[in-house]
């Protein structure tokens, strides 16, 4: 089993904390290996002293739904303030931060760009640099792996809170190694440190850690739903439903007006490695087509070392253009189209309209994570 940077920080540098007034970001998933929180362990140790907490989208315990604002509140336990960071600010004031020295960040990321932690990472990151906190990242696994590099680098003009730094959709790093490129990068000359894990490979999947699997979300709720995430979560650009709602977030996708088999069958013929399709029939509890019948595939993966999810969604977003031209949407919001956002470009949604092949795609991305391996070399902490 490997260490996290929470049990090295009690095991090795209990100093980063000892005297010190802490506030901390965390959520459900800030467990060391037997579960014990680290709200707790941090409210327990001797000579600290936690101030207040900050929890990300989906709140401290992670039961909000995706995109609903969380409000802050008082946990009356340890009757401290809980200020939610997703909810009327996306980052510490400078009333939350009164009285802390210290914002110690730990949380489990899914290792994909727009997973909107990293961005509460990064905003935290400002904050604590323009009020003078030190700032702490507790490392942990990327769930998905630390050596491979998929999908669009962000575009300039194109940043927001799924998106908020150029790194690839899928970026193979851990997030105190992100905390390390965010700080150079941005020349932030924040008071960093970074408690690395023990144990820790580039090419470990997260259940070759020994770690518990806490989900971060309520629409993340197994590993294999974290393998698919990367690709599938585009599919909530569209009028297509990502399984929000179902027991298969993002391994279900589908709408009412598809035919099941005739898309399965068609996307097996194409034999994207890795995986295999199967028709299913779902009912939607939230998000799209709520309480409505929507016929589709369950994308299972074969072998996750082969499976790609970026060129996975690109099959199936091709398909189903393909064949369902006058039901098919990319959809709007405040008048941008949210695949944008989520890819990071405005090239995408155009390559897929004018039915370039998924290869084709990829290709056009090559040389900007090849540019971006060469970016994050010299932030790596792990091999």
């Amino acid at each position: 089993m490997i260490d996290t940077g929470l049990t090295v920080l009690f095991r090795d540098k209990p100093h980063l904390i000892e005297e010190r007034n802490i506030g901390l970001i965390t959520n459900q998933t800030g467990v060391d290996e037997n579960l014990r929180s680290n709200v707790s362990l941090c409210a327990q140790f001797p000579n600290t002293r936690l101030k207040a907490l900050f929890s990300p989208e989906h709140g401290l315990w992670g039961n909000h739904q995706d995109m609903l604002k969380v409000p802050s509140a008082t946990e009356e336990q340890h009757l401290i303030p809980i200020h939610s960071l997703y909810g009327e600010t996306l980052q510490p004031n400078r009333e939350m931060l009164e009285g802390i020295d210290t914002l110690v960040y730990d949380i489990q990321n899914v290792g994909v760009r727009y997973y909107t932690f990293i961005t509460t990472m990064l905003l935290s990151m400002w904050a604590a640099r323009e009020h003078g906190v030190k700032f702490t990242v507790l490392d942990r696994p990327n769930p998905i792996g630390g050596d491979r590099l998929e999908g669009t680098v962000l575009e300039h003009g194109f940043k927001s809170f799924v998106g908020a730094h150029p790194i690839p959709i899928r970026h193979g790093m851990t997030i105190g190694e992100l905390a390390l490129l965010f700080n150079a990068e941005l020349e932030l000359d924040l008071q960093l440190e970074v408690v690395p894990m023990r144990g820790w490979k580039r090419s470990m999947w997260y259940d070759q850690t020994g770690l518990p699997w806490v989900p971060s979300s309520p629409s993340m709720p197994t590993l294999d739903t974290a393998i698919l995430y990367p690709g599938t979560c585009l599919i909530e650009g569209t009028n297509l439903s990502e399984g929000r709602g179902t027991t298969k977030p993002f391994e279900w996708i589908g709408a009412p007006w598809i035919d099941a088999d005739m898309w399965s069958e068609t996307l097996n013929r194409m034999d994207p490695p890795g995986v295999r399709f199967r028709p299913v029939h779902f009912v939607p509890s939230l998000s799209k087509y709520v309480d409505e019948v929507c016929h589709g595939v369950s994308v299972h993966v074969m072998d996750r070392e082969l499976a790609m999810p970026l060129e996975i969604v690109l099959y199936l977003l091709a398909t189903v253009i393909e064949a369902y031209p006058n039901h098919f949407e990319f959809l709007e919001t405040d008048g941008t189209h949210f695949i944008d956002r989520l890819a990071g470009t405005d090239s995408l949604r155009p390559a897929l309209i004018e039915r370039r092949s998924p290869a084709d795609i990829l290709q056009g991305w090559r040389s900007d994570l090849d540019e971006f391996a060469r970016r994050r070399e010299s932030f790596l902490i792990y091999a």
